[in-house]
Protein backbone atom coordinates (compact mmCIF):
# COMPACT_ATOMS: atom_id res chain seq x y z
CA UNK A 1 0.00 0.00 0.00
CA UNK A 2 1.41 3.37 -1.49
CA UNK A 3 1.22 6.46 1.55
CA UNK A 4 2.25 10.01 1.55
CA UNK A 5 2.59 13.36 3.32
CA UNK A 6 1.91 17.05 1.90
CA UNK A 7 3.47 20.02 3.71
CA UNK A 8 4.58 23.20 2.98
CA UNK A 9 8.51 22.99 3.19
CA UNK A 10 10.43 26.69 3.53
CA UNK A 11 9.49 27.75 7.24
CA UNK A 12 8.36 25.46 9.90
CA UNK A 13 9.99 22.99 8.20
CA UNK A 14 13.52 23.30 6.23
CA UNK A 15 13.81 21.84 2.81
CA UNK A 16 16.63 20.01 3.69
CA UNK A 17 14.86 18.30 6.73
CA UNK A 18 12.10 17.58 4.47
CA UNK A 19 14.47 16.17 1.72
CA UNK A 20 15.93 13.87 4.18
CA UNK A 21 13.04 12.65 5.94
CA UNK A 22 11.28 11.80 2.38
CA UNK A 23 14.89 10.05 1.64
CA UNK A 24 14.37 7.78 4.78
CA UNK A 25 10.79 6.80 4.42
CA UNK A 26 11.91 5.87 0.67
CA UNK A 27 14.87 3.48 1.49
CA UNK A 28 12.49 2.20 4.19
CA UNK A 29 9.51 1.73 1.82
CA UNK A 30 10.61 1.22 -1.66
CA UNK A 31 8.31 2.41 -4.25
CA UNK A 32 5.75 3.19 -1.43
CA UNK A 33 6.26 6.45 -0.56
CA UNK A 34 5.41 10.21 -2.06
CA UNK A 35 5.56 13.36 -1.18
CA UNK A 36 3.49 16.62 -1.96
CA UNK A 37 4.79 20.07 -1.18
CA UNK A 38 2.47 23.31 -1.03
CA UNK A 39 2.85 27.33 -0.27
CA UNK A 40 0.79 26.51 3.21
CA UNK A 41 -1.18 28.03 5.93
CA UNK A 42 -0.09 30.46 8.57
CA UNK A 43 -2.28 28.23 11.01
CA UNK A 44 0.79 25.69 10.59
CA UNK A 45 3.80 27.39 9.50
CA UNK A 46 3.43 30.74 11.04
CA UNK A 47 4.44 29.53 14.84
CA UNK A 48 8.33 30.30 14.00
CA UNK A 49 7.57 33.67 14.69
CA UNK A 50 8.68 34.81 11.31
CA UNK A 51 6.49 37.39 8.81
CA UNK A 52 4.27 35.08 7.23
CA UNK A 53 5.18 35.80 3.46
CA UNK A 54 2.71 36.87 0.78
CA UNK A 55 1.05 34.06 -1.37
CA UNK A 56 3.49 35.38 -4.41
CA UNK A 57 6.10 35.54 -1.94
CA UNK A 58 5.39 31.73 -0.73
CA UNK A 59 5.39 30.50 -4.29
CA UNK A 60 8.74 31.62 -4.76
CA UNK A 61 9.72 30.17 -1.95
CA UNK A 62 7.99 26.86 -2.29
CA UNK A 63 9.77 26.66 -5.88
CA UNK A 64 13.24 27.13 -4.53
CA UNK A 65 12.49 23.94 -2.36
CA UNK A 66 11.29 22.22 -4.67
CA UNK A 67 14.87 22.37 -6.47
CA UNK A 68 16.79 22.52 -3.38
CA UNK A 69 14.82 18.49 -2.54
CA UNK A 70 15.41 17.35 -5.85
CA UNK A 71 19.14 18.65 -5.93
CA UNK A 72 19.98 16.58 -2.07
CA UNK A 73 17.61 13.76 -3.49
CA UNK A 74 20.27 13.45 -6.67
CA UNK A 75 23.12 13.46 -4.30
CA UNK A 76 24.04 17.17 -5.15
CA UNK A 77 26.25 19.06 -2.05
CA UNK A 78 23.44 22.08 -1.99
CA UNK A 79 24.15 25.85 -0.73
CA UNK A 80 21.83 28.51 -1.53
CA UNK A 81 21.02 32.23 -0.32
CA UNK A 82 17.55 33.49 -1.26
CA UNK A 83 14.08 32.91 0.04
CA UNK A 84 14.96 29.73 1.82
CA UNK A 85 19.11 29.56 2.95
CA UNK A 86 21.10 26.20 2.73
CA UNK A 87 24.98 25.69 3.70
CA UNK A 88 26.57 23.01 2.28
CA UNK A 89 23.94 20.40 2.62
CA UNK A 90 23.78 16.90 1.72
CA UNK A 91 22.35 13.65 1.66
CA UNK A 92 24.67 10.42 2.21
CA UNK A 93 22.19 7.55 2.17
CA UNK A 94 19.45 8.42 -0.47
CA UNK A 95 16.69 5.35 -2.05
CA UNK A 96 17.81 3.90 -5.41
CA UNK A 97 14.69 6.15 -7.01
CA UNK A 98 13.89 9.32 -5.33
CA UNK A 99 10.28 9.22 -4.50
CA UNK A 100 7.89 11.53 -6.29
CA UNK A 101 7.52 15.13 -5.73
CA UNK A 102 3.86 16.17 -6.00
CA UNK A 103 2.04 19.98 -5.85
CA UNK A 104 -0.62 20.73 -3.71
CA UNK A 105 -3.09 22.99 -5.90
CA UNK A 106 -6.48 24.17 -5.22
CA UNK A 107 -6.60 27.33 -7.93
CA UNK A 108 -6.61 26.80 -11.86
CA UNK A 109 -3.90 29.16 -11.94
CA UNK A 110 -1.64 27.13 -9.04
CA UNK A 111 -2.40 23.85 -11.10
CA UNK A 112 -1.04 25.30 -14.28
CA UNK A 113 2.05 26.52 -12.40
CA UNK A 114 2.72 22.96 -10.63
CA UNK A 115 2.01 21.22 -13.95
CA UNK A 116 5.58 22.22 -14.86
CA UNK A 117 7.51 21.36 -12.09
CA UNK A 118 5.74 18.70 -10.57
CA UNK A 119 5.84 15.32 -11.11
CA UNK A 120 2.02 15.09 -10.41
CA UNK A 121 -0.82 17.27 -8.58
CA UNK A 122 -2.87 16.94 -5.40
CA UNK A 123 -5.95 18.94 -4.71
CA UNK A 124 -9.48 18.74 -2.99
CA UNK A 125 -12.77 18.96 -4.86
CA UNK A 126 -15.40 21.32 -5.60
CA UNK A 127 -17.84 22.04 -8.36
CA UNK A 128 -17.40 19.58 -11.33
CA UNK A 129 -16.44 22.59 -13.09
CA UNK A 130 -14.22 23.99 -11.12
CA UNK A 131 -12.34 20.68 -10.53
CA UNK A 132 -12.51 20.12 -14.27
CA UNK A 133 -10.49 23.45 -14.96
CA UNK A 134 -7.94 22.71 -12.31
CA UNK A 135 -7.39 19.25 -14.13
CA UNK A 136 -6.90 21.05 -17.26
CA UNK A 137 -4.88 23.72 -16.23
CA UNK A 138 -2.54 20.91 -14.42
CA UNK A 139 -2.24 19.07 -17.82
CA UNK A 140 -1.77 22.54 -20.08
CA UNK A 141 1.21 23.58 -17.72
CA UNK A 142 3.09 20.21 -18.56
CA UNK A 143 1.02 17.99 -16.09
CA UNK A 144 -0.12 15.88 -19.57
CA UNK A 145 0.32 12.21 -18.29
CA UNK A 146 1.58 12.84 -15.05
CA UNK A 147 -0.50 11.14 -11.91
CA UNK A 148 -3.62 13.32 -10.23
CA UNK A 149 -4.44 12.59 -6.36
CA UNK A 150 -7.67 14.06 -5.15
CA UNK A 151 -8.10 14.17 -1.04
CA UNK A 152 -11.45 14.29 -0.31
CA UNK A 153 -13.38 15.45 2.74
CA UNK A 154 -16.86 14.01 3.05
CA UNK A 155 -19.40 13.62 5.86
CA UNK A 156 -20.79 9.98 5.77
CA UNK A 157 -23.14 8.72 9.19
CA UNK A 158 -25.94 6.84 9.79
CA UNK A 159 -28.82 9.23 9.16
CA UNK A 160 -28.94 12.13 6.73
CA UNK A 161 -29.54 14.65 10.07
CA UNK A 162 -25.96 12.84 11.65
CA UNK A 163 -24.01 13.42 8.30
CA UNK A 164 -24.94 17.02 8.28
CA UNK A 165 -24.50 18.19 12.02
CA UNK A 166 -21.16 16.39 11.29
CA UNK A 167 -20.00 18.18 7.89
CA UNK A 168 -20.85 22.05 9.34
CA UNK A 169 -19.13 21.29 13.20
CA UNK A 170 -16.24 19.61 11.40
CA UNK A 171 -15.74 21.42 8.51
CA UNK A 172 -18.05 24.74 7.91
CA UNK A 173 -14.63 26.60 6.92
CA UNK A 174 -14.64 24.68 3.53
CA UNK A 175 -16.79 27.76 2.45
CA UNK A 176 -14.14 30.44 3.09
CA UNK A 177 -11.86 31.13 0.01
CA UNK A 178 -8.16 29.72 0.14
CA UNK A 179 -6.35 32.85 -0.20
CA UNK A 180 -7.94 33.60 2.99
CA UNK A 181 -7.63 30.07 5.15
CA UNK A 182 -3.93 30.59 4.67
CA UNK A 183 -3.53 34.13 6.67
CA UNK A 184 -5.70 32.61 9.18
CA UNK A 185 -3.54 31.57 12.31
CA UNK A 186 -5.47 30.11 14.95
CA UNK A 187 -8.40 27.40 15.04
CA UNK A 188 -10.17 30.39 16.89
CA UNK A 189 -9.85 32.39 14.04
CA UNK A 190 -11.21 29.60 11.79
CA UNK A 191 -14.13 29.32 14.15
CA UNK A 192 -14.93 33.46 14.45
CA UNK A 193 -14.75 33.72 10.01
CA UNK A 194 -16.77 30.48 9.79
CA UNK A 195 -19.20 31.38 12.47
CA UNK A 196 -22.07 32.69 10.27
CA UNK A 197 -21.41 30.09 7.20
CA UNK A 198 -24.64 28.82 5.49
CA UNK A 199 -25.33 24.90 5.88
CA UNK A 200 -26.65 24.80 2.51
CA UNK A 201 -23.17 26.53 1.22
CA UNK A 202 -21.11 23.90 3.32
CA UNK A 203 -23.36 21.25 2.22
CA UNK A 204 -21.59 22.53 -1.39
CA UNK A 205 -18.40 21.79 -0.77
CA UNK A 206 -18.35 18.69 1.88
CA UNK A 207 -19.73 15.40 0.61
CA UNK A 208 -23.19 14.76 3.28
CA UNK A 209 -24.80 11.72 2.68
CA UNK A 210 -25.92 8.93 4.77
CA UNK A 211 -26.15 6.69 1.78
CA UNK A 212 -22.44 5.01 0.67
CA UNK A 213 -23.91 4.72 -2.90
CA UNK A 214 -24.06 8.65 -2.98
CA UNK A 215 -20.26 9.26 -2.18
CA UNK A 216 -20.18 6.00 -4.98
CA UNK A 217 -21.39 8.46 -7.51
CA UNK A 218 -19.25 11.49 -6.45
CA UNK A 219 -15.73 9.11 -6.74
CA UNK A 220 -16.92 7.83 -9.86
CA UNK A 221 -17.40 11.38 -11.16
CA UNK A 222 -13.71 12.01 -10.00
CA UNK A 223 -12.08 9.16 -11.95
CA UNK A 224 -13.94 10.14 -14.81
CA UNK A 225 -11.89 13.52 -14.64
CA UNK A 226 -8.73 11.37 -14.27
CA UNK A 227 -8.09 11.25 -11.02
CA UNK A 228 -5.38 8.26 -9.93
CA UNK A 229 -6.02 7.70 -6.56
CA UNK A 230 -8.43 9.38 -3.94
CA UNK A 231 -8.54 10.10 -0.45
CA UNK A 232 -11.19 9.87 1.80
CA UNK A 233 -11.28 11.32 4.93
CA UNK A 234 -14.83 11.05 6.73
CA UNK A 235 -15.36 13.74 8.94
CA UNK A 236 -18.08 12.89 10.84
CA UNK A 237 -15.37 11.50 13.58
CA UNK A 238 -17.83 9.40 15.75
CA UNK A 239 -18.80 6.65 12.76
CA UNK A 240 -15.65 5.66 11.12
CA UNK A 241 -16.11 2.42 12.07
CA UNK A 242 -19.69 2.65 9.87
CA UNK A 243 -17.89 4.23 7.38
CA UNK A 244 -14.76 1.49 7.08
CA UNK A 245 -16.99 -1.31 6.92
CA UNK A 246 -19.31 0.40 4.15
CA UNK A 247 -16.50 1.08 2.22
CA UNK A 248 -14.98 -2.62 2.21
CA UNK A 249 -18.82 -3.89 1.50
CA UNK A 250 -19.59 -1.38 -1.39
CA UNK A 251 -17.44 1.63 -2.52
CA UNK A 252 -14.21 -0.43 -3.20
CA UNK A 253 -15.67 -3.28 -4.99
CA UNK A 254 -17.76 -0.21 -6.87
CA UNK A 255 -14.51 1.66 -7.77
CA UNK A 256 -12.79 -1.75 -8.72
CA UNK A 257 -15.38 -2.77 -10.73
CA UNK A 258 -15.35 0.84 -12.56
CA UNK A 259 -11.48 0.92 -13.19
CA UNK A 260 -10.89 -2.90 -13.61
CA UNK A 261 -8.47 -2.99 -10.87
CA UNK A 262 -8.34 -6.15 -8.82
Amino acid sequence: MSFGTVCAPGQRYHPAIVAQAAATLSEMYPGRFWLAIGSGEALNEAITGDEWPSKPLRTRRLEESAEVIRQLWSGATVSLKSHVNVARARLYSRPAVAPPLFGAALTPETARWVGRWADGMITVPGPRDAMRATVEAFREGGGIGKPLFLQVALSFAPSQEEAVRAAYDQWRHCVLPPSFLADLSSPGDFDHRSADAAILDVLSRVRTSSQIERHVEWLQADCALGFDRIYLHNVARDHQAAFLEACGMYLIPAIADLSGAP
